[in-house]
């Protein structure tokens, strides 16, 4: 693997997002998230981080992009990796193995 693991944040919130209706939770996608990258990625250490927007935050880092989500509107959950969004409202996973493989994460073999 080319650098040392990635963290991917998962910003989000309890409610579900107005315009995401039908869509998963915040928290349900940071799990199923969680699962199905362990299962593609095994023996790639990654680390996840479940982000509340609406919750104090004491990371000044997650501060500033929570209120970024909640003035320009984004659609949650928010999926960050290495500071890049990769994924906004309902998630896909293709798009977040393929920034992961940017990474130097390989897929392991069926």
């Amino acid at each position: 693997m080319g650098k040392e693991r990635i963290e991917i944040i998962v910003y989000g919130a309890d409610q579900v997002c107005a315009s995401c209706v039908n869509a998963p939770s915040s928290r349900d996608t940071y799990e199923w998230l969680d699962a199905a990258l362990s299962r593609k990625f095994p023996e790639q250490p990654f680390q996840m981080t479940y982000v509340d927007i609406f919750k104090e935050q004491h990371v000044e880092a997650h501060k500033d992009f929570c209120q970024q989500i909640i003035e320009d509107d984004l659609f949650y959950p928010v999926v960050v990796i290495e500071d890049e969004i990769v994924g906004e409202g309902i998630i896909q996973l293709k798009k977040i193995v393929q920034a992961m493989e940017q990474h130097g994460y390989r897929i392991a073999e069926q």
